[in-house]
């Protein structure tokens, strides 16, 4: 089954969920959608695809750092915040990270699994949806912009 054809449908309008800043702070993802494009992967520190993807994550968002809105939201699976937060001091991210606490932005971007990429355009409409270590990250802000 292609990436695509798992999650969110391409073409959906993306749900404004509430996750949390690793401060424990409440963050509504509406905050962001609908002002800027942005990506969103679903990710975890003990994730091999989400490493495998993190040089082609990193060169994206020096290219389109700018224009696009870069997220990782870590899962509540296997990780707390205090351990995303050791994690993040020794591989330090340029974009934000925040946690889903209860799982609720998994459940409403239909997240199938760690890796999961959710590319949304400057309106909030899903424009690529993809899954894995390989993912042509530059092709997809391009659907966005």
């Amino acid at each position: 089954m292609r990436a695509q054809d798992l999650g969110i449908d391409v073409g959906a309008s993306a749900p404004a969920v509430t996750v949390h800043a690793l401060d424990g702070k409440a963050v509504n993802l509406g905050n962001y959608i609908g002002k800027t494009p942005v990506l969103i992967e679903f990710w975890a520190t003990w994730c091999p695809n989400c490493r495998e993807l993190m040089p082609t994550l990193l060169d994206t968002e020096k290219k389109y750092g700018k224009r696009v809105k870069f997220i990782a939201l870590a899962v509540a699976i296997n990780q707390s915040p205090e351990k995303v937060r050791r994690w993040l001091a020794a591989h330090p991210l340029p974009h934000e990270t925040l946690y889903d606490t209860d799982g609720k932005a998994a459940g409403a971007f239909d997240a199938p699994a760690t890796s999961y990429v959710v590319v949304l355009d400057k309106s909030g409409k899903v424009v690529y949806t993809g899954l894995g270590g390989k993912q042509d990250l530059d092709a997809a802000i391009r659907k966005a912009l």
